[in-house]
């Protein structure tokens, strides 16, 4: 099937949920990701609950700390 992740095309297996799309991705910190999924904020205890279809929009947002 095929996603779009942060404005790619992107093809994965029938049945991925947010957790397995998260390695596939090769996600190195996924503990660091927040997931908006068509539009909506997913909450990070329901990724491995929520099985992706095609067509899907999710982007993957990197949190990271610093500055001055």
């Amino acid at each position: 099937m095929k996603l779009t992740v942060n404005g790619e095309s992107v093809d994965v297996g029938d049945g991925i949920n947010v957790t397995e799309l998260l390695k596939v991705q090769e996600v190195k910190m996924p503990d660091m990701v927040s997931v908006e999924l068509n539009g909506e904020i997913l909450d990070r205890d329901k990724f491995d609950n929520t099985t992706l279809n095609d067509g899907d929009t999710l982007e993957l947002l990197y949190f990271m700390g610093g500055g001055a």
